[in-house]
């Protein structure tokens, strides 16, 4: 059956992405039109799927290039910028890229614009990540001023870099390192953060430029992670805390070292903790009870396991 086409449509810019397949799935369910724009829209057929049929649009733009952006938000009632990195050229990304996104959605008349951003932006960190996250924010609402901006922590689910990432390492590794293991995180569930991303965009009672931060219902520092982490695959494994000396001499190479485990950038980050501030408006605000690391996790963790879900979390083979 075709899709309702009188629907209002959003644009979701960045929508191949982890977070993005869970935002285009949320906005299909509640019934809008989908337009998935990123650089590569062979890379997103996955989506398809994802809503009834031709419900969800293929199309490219790269933020990067802000006069391929113009058709894309053409006739959007709602843009939501989800493009992000972790390495790379930060600024023109980030803080360019989110400006040129901004003012194409101005220009498109859209009624609502959602701008991903992260706990822990701001024009003065000495972080480029978190510089240009700021920069981003501010930029984006000199042009867009009703926009509305989510602050996530650390984003997990079945796809995330970071809860897995230290799986794996649990996984294959004896000894796991620990670069600054008291650096608190509030890790959010991406499912939690895609809910909120759709009722930001929806209701206008959450526009006029407002941020939200978005975290879950636990603090834990970076070693209790790690450690839980491992449990939750069954590895009993040493954590040993990396000197600072080390680890700033890791950041420094692994900043010009493809793949390497860190970069100076994260190096600085790791100097903030990552969770929402005091009194700041977060989930609870769209009506969205914080999902626990605990409760899914181990769902999507079980095939690292030795012995998969014939393994009790003390490492035993059930019988």
């Amino acid at each position: 059956m075709a899709f309702e086409p009188t629907a209002k449509l959003a644009t979701v810019i960045g929508g191949s992405g982890f977070v993005g397949r869970y935002v285009v799935q949320e906005l299909a369910r509640n019934g809008w039109r989908v337009r998935v724009v990123c650089r590569n829209p062979a890379t997103a057929l996955f989506l398809k799927p994802l809503g009834g049929l031709g419900q969800i649009q293929l199309c490219a733009g790269d933020v990067t290039r802000p006069a391929s952006l113009k058709a894309a938000v053409q006739g959007a009632d709602a843009v939501i910028n989800l493009v992000g990195i972790l390495r790379g050229d930060f600024e023109a990304v980030q803080a360019d890229g989110a400006e040129a996104v901004a003012k194409a959605a101005a220009v498109a008349g859209a009624g609502a614009l959602v701008h991903i951003s992260a706990i822990g932006a701001d024009s003065e960190s000495e972080s480029r990540y978190g510089k240009s996250k700021g920069d981003g924010e501010a930029r984006v609402l000199a042009a867009f001023p009703k926009a509305t901006i989510l602050r996530p922590s650390i984003i997990f689910g079945p796809e995330d870099q970071f809860i897995n990432r230290f799986a794996r390492m649990a996984k294959r590794m004896p000894v796991l390192p620990v670069i600054r293991g008291a650096t608190r995180f509030q890790p959010v569930y991406v499912c939690d953060v895609a809910e909120a991303v759709v009722k930001a965009a929806a209701d206008p009672k959450h526009h006029g430029g407002k941020i939200f931060e978005l975290a879950g219902p636990k603090v834990y520092n970076f070693r209790e992670l790690i450690e839980w982490t491992a449990h939750a695959i069954g590895a009993k494994r040493e954590l040993v805390e990396v000197p600072e000396t080390v680890a700033c001499a890791m950041a420094a190479i692994g900043s010009f070292v493809p793949g390497a485990p860190i970069t100076r950038d994260q190096y600085l980050m790791l100097a903030r903790d990552n969770v929402a501030s005091a009194g700041a408006e977060g989930l609870a605000a769209f009506g969205i009870a914080p999902t626990p690391l605990e409760a899914v996790a181990p769902d999507w963790l079980v095939h690292l396991k030795k012995q998969g879900r014939f393994t009790d979390l003390r490492g035993r083979t059930a019988a």
